[in-house]
């Protein structure tokens, strides 16, 4: 079995800010923005489990800018896909039938004081995973036609060749409560970075000595803790 990690949703560097987390451990999985402008998903028109439009969780100073613009929702948590045609995140063509993909992403207070951190918010149990180039156009259509790289005919024609595409099976979830993933380290020149906290490695491995979990390519589980790692992830709410 297999486990991977991987960050995904908006942040800082991708939307300028981070998603609500609520006092209450529940919050909010905001995608980053889609940078073709292709879908008709907006921050404006699109509302959260909480009710809310998507565009009322971001800071006031981003919401003109942001209140139009189109979303990369990308993994999608209705049929469970997940895309990506970057070199970091190649390696999930990997993934087999019963191996986890496991999402984090940023998440600050909303309704309470808690600093930006990393969290865990959701994992799918795999179903299919390849390159695009190799599965046929029923599989595509079927498997993965809603997910957002697939879905738009332009976007696809252009990632086709290195696109990597997940999908999950139906016992996949975004989860209710986040889960707290991170610490505070530092890189070599001292500087803040977030890494995985203590008490996760207890559950996930330290990633061969690769705790930093801010910028990363694809954080593979180790074989030794993948097991525990999978069943500590469907325990959760």
């Amino acid at each position: 079995m297999k486990v991977a990690m991987v960050r995904v949703g908006i942040d800082t560097g991708s939307g300028g800010a981070h998603g609500p987390l609520f006092e209450d451990g529940s919050f909010e999985f905001i995608s980053i923005p889609d940078g073709f402008g292709f879908d008709h998903r907006t921050y404006s028109n699109t509302s959260g489990r909480h009710g809310n439009k998507l565009i009322e969780f971001l800071p006031r100073s981003l919401q003109a800018r942001m209140a139009k613009q189109s979303m990369h929702v990308d993994p999608e948590f209705s049929t469970f896909t997940y895309g990506d045609p970057t070199r970091p995140k190649a390696g999930l063509r990997r993934l087999q039938t019963e191996d986890m993909l496991v999402f984090y992403c940023g998440l600050q207070g909303w309704d309470f004081e808690s600093p930006p951190a990393l969290y865990l918010v959701g994992y799918f149990e795999v179903k299919a995973a390849g390159e695009a180039r190799d599965f046929s156009e029923w599989e595509l259509r079927t498997l993965f036609g809603k997910n957002f790289h697939v879905r738009h005919p332009d976007v696809f024609k252009e990632q086709r060749d290195s696109l990597v595409l997940v999908r999950g099976s139906a016992k996949s979830r975004l989860l209710n409560k986040a889960v707290l993933l991170s610490t505070t380290g530092q890189d070599r020149l001292g500087r803040p970075l977030k890494i995985l906290s203590p008490e996760m490695r207890e559950v996930f491995g330290s990633f061969g000595g690769k705790l930093s979990i801010q910028r990363s390519p694809t954080r593979w589980v180790e074989p030794s803790f993948t097991l525990g790692a999978a069943q500590f992830m469907r325990s959760l709410d």
